[in-house]
């Protein structure tokens, strides 16, 4: 699904025009963006939960050339689905 089709979807069922639809998901990304940069954790009770994880530098290999590289720490984004959505997808 693109954000173009989640943003009709949000329009029909919330009888928003895509319009209104669009700038309401704008804003919710934004505010998890947001929250995710500022606390680092944030949870959606039943749905989940989205953390910032520090990933440690380490030593990976160029696959085409067999040559050692190293991989710099960085920080990721891991999500973690909770039980409602879990029983939905089941």
């Amino acid at each position: 699904m693109t954000k173009a089709e989640l943003v009709v979807k949000i329009a029909e069922k919330a009888n928003l025009t895509k319009a209104n639809a669009e700038r309401a998901l704008n804003a919710f990304l934004e505010s998890v963006e947001g929250t995710l940069v500022s606390e680092g954790k944030l949870t959606l009770t039943g749905f989940g939960t989205f953390v910032v994880e520090e990933r440690k530098a380490r030593v990976g290999r160029n696959p085409r050339t067999g040559k050692e590289i190293k991989i710099p720490a960085t920080k990721v984004v891991k999500f973690r689905p909770g039980k409602l959505l879990k029983d939905a997808i089941k």
